[in-house]
């Protein structure tokens, strides 16, 4: 496992310079209308603190600071140093977001310290899901509102077809050619197809402890929203 978590780390400091590009084009710049429509989900307080973890260049923890216009304490966690770096770039200026080195499975704050946990795409990269879902369980107070939003696989029909080939063929030429990385793009469809279904990360969820559970497929299918309630 640790070979694994290496990997993907190094994997993600080598792709951080065009990590943001590569989002908007591949995605046709619905990243961001994804990122939004998870951090609506959360139902955000003022003065909310806010966990963003895998925050990668920020997005989450920037959309999530804006939403409450700066009346929130948020901290982003990665294991990327790489990411990081971007991420304190672009940052930069704003009061209120910090931003911490660690790991999803290892959380260094104390329990019952965050009223919204945010994982953005990163989830399909932790082996130990439940565990990663766990930690997250623990920092947040009770009534705190887990938000995860991971791609996902259309599941039937030619609609599914499209998406497939799309995935297996054209996105890892895109992706290899813009970020001089050969194998990242290539994980990429890998990770997202061998992710459990729906349903079965919502048991995930819901054995790690937390209630009224829902999930939301969006454009299609490709993403999907999944929000929990710490008990």
């Amino acid at each position: 496992m640790k070979k694994e978590l290496d990997f993907v780390k190094d994997m993600f400091d080598k792709i951080a310079p065009r990590y943001d590009f590569l989002n908007r084009l591949l995605s046709l710049r619905q990243d961001i209308f994804w990122r939004t429509q998870m951090v609506k989900a959360a139902g955000l307080a003022p003065d909310s603190r806010i966990l963003d973890v895998a925050c990668g260049t920020c997005d989450v923890a920037l959309e999530a600071f804006s939403r409450l216009r700066g009346r929130a304490s948020v901290v982003g966690v990665d294991f990327s140093l790489g990411m990081l770096h971007l991420g304190k770039t672009k940052i930069s200026g704003t009061k209120g977001i910090a931003l911490v080195n660690g790991d999803a499975l290892n959380l260094s704050f104390r329990p019952d310290t965050f009223d919204a946990v945010f994982i953005a795409f990163g989830i399909r990269n932790i082996m130990d899901r439940k565990g990663a879902v766990e930690e997250f369980y623990k920092v947040l107070k009770p009534g705190g509102r887990l938000a995860v939003l991971e791609l996902s696989t259309p599941e039937k029909g030619i609609l599914r077809r499209i998406y497939l080939a799309y995935f297996r063929k054209i996105l890892p030429m895109i992706g290899s050619l813009f970020s001089k990385d050969d194998h990242a793009y290539s994980y990429l469809p890998e990770s997202v197809l061998k992710f459990p279904s729906a349903v079965d990360f919502s048991k995930t969820i819901k054995a790690a402890g937390f209630r009224d559970i829902r999930f939301r497929p969006m454009s299609l299918g490709i993403v999907t929203l999944f929000v929990g309630i710490r008990q």
